[in-house]
């Protein structure tokens, strides 16, 4: 499966050479939606949330043979069909072949449903997946999901961090340069983040070397000696440091 695109990429998958493309679209019926997914090829994946479901678009991927994922709402009426094998992973609650209840409806022929515990901001959740396909494990399916999370959070960190919404200049080739110094930006912190062991968010690291910006330091030992990159989250000062000295 080399040199196809995706719309996310689990563990499962990350020693296959692929290409990424991305798209954001206002609502289902944004004609963004469909035009973006109109030149995907067999075997190729798109991820999408519940927000975008359209079963009769879905059903139009799934003839052409691109597998899709994405998750159900809480109000979908349907039957199952039949449960898939059991799985050995204590995280995976259900998966099962369903189709929906109303016959009418536009949609495809199959579809299959996992129930998994996933975790987000380091708390596990209740989700619940839909897919085209058939064969992968159930924790395939989740962990792609799961990735689509993770291009989100990178784009709420290009935005509210590196305030990427606030332009300088409003026309195209302005936006370019500040869009691509905000992702050369990005990947050089988290390039620090990396070799450093930044166990604290990437606010707090951004933070930091603002800080340090106009000095002349080695990024690597001021991580050190700032005293965050280890970890702890403790309040290491003493009660008596919160008074001024010689009023109590």
């Amino acid at each position: 499966m080399s040199n196809k695109r995706f719309w996310g990429l689990p563990d499962s998958f990350a020693a296959r050479s692929i290409s990424l493309s991305l798209s954001v679209a206002v609502s289902k019926n944004d004609s963004r939606l469909l035009s973006s997914c109109a030149d995907l090829k067999s075997g190729e994946i798109a991820l999408f949330d519940k927000g975008y479901v359209d079963f009769g678009h879905l059903r139009d991927m799934d003839r052409r043979g691109v597998f899709w994922v994405t998750r159900a709402k809480e109000n979908m009426a349907y039957e199952v069909l039949r449960k898939m094998p059991a799985s050995t992973d204590p995280k995976i609650l259900r998966d099962e072949i369903i189709v929906l209840s109303n016959e009418n409806k536009p949609a495809p022929e199959l579809m299959r449903r996992v129930v998994a515990l996933v975790e987000i901001d380091g708390e596990e959740r209740e989700m619940t997946f839909l897919t085209n396909n058939l064969e992968w494990s159930p924790r395939s399916v989740a962990d792609l999901y799961r990735c689509r999370w993770q291009i989100e959070v990178f784009f709420k960190q290009i935005k509210q961090t590196l305030q990427l919404a606030d332009f300088l200049g409003h026309n195209a080739n302005a936006v370019r340069w500040q869009v691509w110094t905000a992702l050369l930006t990005y990947v050089l912190l988290r390039y620090l983040s990396h070799l450093s062991q930044w166990a604290h968010s990437f606010t707090r690291l951004f933070t930091v070397l603002r800080a340090a910006l106009w000095e002349k330091y080695d990024l690597l030992k001021l991580l050190a000696c700032y005293g965050t990159a280890g970890g702890s989250f403790r309040n290491l000062a003493r009660p008596e440091q919160a008074y001024f000295p010689g009023y109590l």
